[in-house]
């Protein structure tokens, strides 16, 4: 039988050069702890990268933890950097760190930054795995990826742990989650879902945010090779796979990435530049090409390994911006005076023309906050080449909207109007995620002023305000079915409520609007173009209405969205149609299966009476607190069946 061949040989001059170029985009083949054939030896040779250190070793609970000595040492490989030994004998499984001496003499054990598996907190060791040589099975999916633009992009985000827990409040494992999640998605209409951070990290309550392990799935979850069978399962099925990314900073933990070598090597030595005070975590020193090698060869790491279809890359403003959310005395200026992060931007810039090199499809969202120009302008332009922006001004001003109550909300139409003015300086996509339903925020059900009926009937006008607005879309879980409180970020989802009818016909509404978003190509094709989008009424704020088109690359496409935000009924309610013509209700917020009041408009036929700026116009009941939708009905063609065969 033929050797299979190393995967982790000593670092070559090429990959030495290449990764302190930061260029050195799959790194994570070269660096940590690969299982190989080295001399007809099976073993493990482990690589890492700490330049200031005088000594390197290997620490395990094969050695009990000391890799103090000889046998234990990796061998420094000279002006490069680089430490890098290959252990005989050694298997899938061993637990193990590093041991460092620092130049000042102090000694302490660190994780891998490339360990591909992590030990289940709260133990901190990296442990030796081999993720190669899963067989997927989701090729056609691969093949069939398409640009995203015009197509439905319809995201659930979710937390893996509290989505849903087991009775005694242990977590479901990746392969476990598959056999219940992916039958939610797809009765739910759900184009993708989008995971919270999956990295490994110590503290539950950092949601992932802050890593110690980049490369490393979380183990609280399962093995890498079982988030690889989610995935795959997903895809399978027709769902697309978003993971959040933090490339913005990470978790001080002693034995993550902080001081790894004695010296400031993954951060930034300026405390002004590397402390992010706010968050109690570090910034990457982005002027680092070695950072770049680092996080670049991640993202690839996951699109390569994990077969993802995105990135939503979180908290980009804090990365663009040097005085984020700081007093003045701590931080200081770029070399121009400016306040821009000039190296992170160019990281940024050069992370996105990797990624869409390699996977010319791929969803890169960036969650951005501020009004940065160019987000997802390509880099050629001088944009930060993202193609898609979290539209945070849309969340901020829609969310502030329909907290107001009734009586306020006419005098603060503006915010429902506004933000069609920059819907299309950016690629967007419409939030309403995790961010804004803890900490005291309130669910978005509880958000909504009045009585329990108005809190649902709000809800479901407010996912049909998201739904038809231009943008693609995104939900955290427990919004489709009116999770009363806040996120809780310990406990699963009070899916008790579906004992409730109302919650459970806020489900039902909110799975038959996904439905109609799959159908209407008017709700995403032309999302990023300004002809997709034409107001019949953005001024009744006396009476909280707003009245819109959407537009399809074909006529007959063309719907008529109307929004109540108030509790009264306008039984003769007149709007302008674009053509001529009968139209009828093809979707409402008040049918009763969805918990609505069941009032109902018949066709309609348009009369020649100008209104709204449109030479026709016809008169619809509209219900307190609804969401409509017209569309016209098209003429008959000849021979045409109209029954089902």
């Amino acid at each position: 039988m033929a050797e299979r061949p190393s995967t982790g040989t000593i670092p070559s001059p090429d990959d030495i050069y290449l990764f302190h170029e930061g260029t050195h985009y799959r790194s994570y083949n070269l660096l940590g702890a690969h299982i190989a054939v080295e001399e007809s030896i099976s073993g493990v040779r482990f690589t890492v990268w700490a330049p200031q250190a005088t000594y390197v070793g290997l620490a395990g609970n094969h050695n009990g933890w000391d890799g103090s000595h000889e046998v234990d040492s990796l061998y420094k490989i000279p002006e490069s950097g680089f430490w890098s030994r290959f252990f005989p004998g050694m298997d899938v499984g061993i637990f193990y760190k590093y041991r460092i001496i620092a130049a000042d003499g102090s000694s302490f054990l660190k994780a891998d930054p490339y360990a591909f598996k992590s030990e289940v907190r709260p133990a901190t060791a990296s442990v030796v795995a081999n993720i190669n040589g899963y067989r997927w099975g989701d090729g056609a999916w691969r093949r069939k990826s398409k640009s995203p633009y015009n197509k439905p992009l319809n995201i659930y985000e979710m937390h893996f742990g509290t989505w849903r827990q087991k009775e005694d409040g242990e977590y479901y494992t990746y392969k476990e989650m598959s056999e219940l999640l992916i039958p939610y998605l797809l009765e739910m209409n759900y184009t993708h879902v989008e995971f919270m951070p999956l990295a490994e990290h110590p503290y539950d309550l950092s949601w992932g945010y802050q890593g110690t392990g980049y490369y490393a799935a979380t183990s609280r979850f399962g093995e890498p090779q079982e988030l690889m069978y989610l995935i795959d399962c997903c895809h399978q099925a027709g769902i697309g796979v978003i993971l959040d990314w933090v490339p913005a900073h990470f978790a001080k933990d002693a034995h993550g990435l902080r001081m790894f070598d004695g010296s400031p090597l993954y951060e930034y030595a300026d405390p002004m530049l590397a402390e992010r005070p706010g968050w109690g975590t570090l910034s990457f020193d982005f002027s680092k090409p070695e950072i770049a090698s680092f996080l670049i060869s991640n993202a690839l790491f996951w699109f390569d390994l994990f077969h993802i279809d995105g990135m939503r890359v979180d908290a980009v403003t804090s990365m663009l911006r040097l005085d984020f959310e700081k007093n003045e005395h701590q931080y200081r200026r770029n070399n121009n005076g400016g306040l821009e992060n000039l190296e992170a931007i160019k990281f940024l810039q050069n992370l996105n023309k990797t990624i869409f090199e390699n996977y010319p499809q791929a969803l890169m969202m960036a969650e951005e906050s501020s009004a940065w120009p160019g987000v997802t302008s390509p880099v050629y332009e001088g944009g930060l080449g993202f193609n898609y922006k979290w539209n945070m001004g849309w969340m901020n001003d829609t969310l502030g909207y329909i907290e107001h109550d009734f009586a306020a909300r006419p005098y603060h139409h503006n915010l429902l109007t506004f933000p069609i003015c920059y819907a299309y300086s950016e690629n967007y996509t419409l939030p309403l995620s995790h961010d804004e339903v803890v900490h005291g925020k309130l669910s978005l059900l509880n958000k909504m002023p009045g009585n329990y009926e108005q809190k649902f009937a709000g809800l479901r006008q407010l996912l049909g305000y998201q739904i038809t607005h231009p943008g693609k879309k995104l939900l955290f879980m427990g919004g489709e079915f009116g999770q009363f409180i806040e996120w809780k970020d310990q406990e699963g989802l009070d899916w008790l409520l579906l004992d409730y009818e109302s919650h459970r016909q806020m489900r039902a509404f909110t799975a038959n609007l996904n439905k109609l978003y799959l159908s209407e190509k008017a709700l995403w094709e032309l999302d990023h173009d300004l002809g997709g989008y034409q107001w019949i009424n953005a001024d009744d704020n006396g009476q909280s209405v707003v009245s819109f088109i959407r537009k399809g690359k074909k006529p007959v496409d063309t719907l008529l969205i109307i929004i109540n935000f108030q509790p009264i009924e306008h039984p003769q309610y007149r709007i302008g149609v674009p053509t001529a013509g009968t139209y009828e209700e093809i979707f409402t917020s008040e049918t009763t299966a969805f918990g609505g009041s069941g009032i109902h408009n018949a066709p309609r036929k348009s009369e020649k009476s100008e209104w709204h700026n449109q030479l026709n116009s016809l008169e619809i009941t509209l219900p307190p607190l609804s969401f409509v939708v017209l569309k016209k009905i098209g003429r008959k063609r000849k021979n045409e069946v109209t029954e089902p065969i």
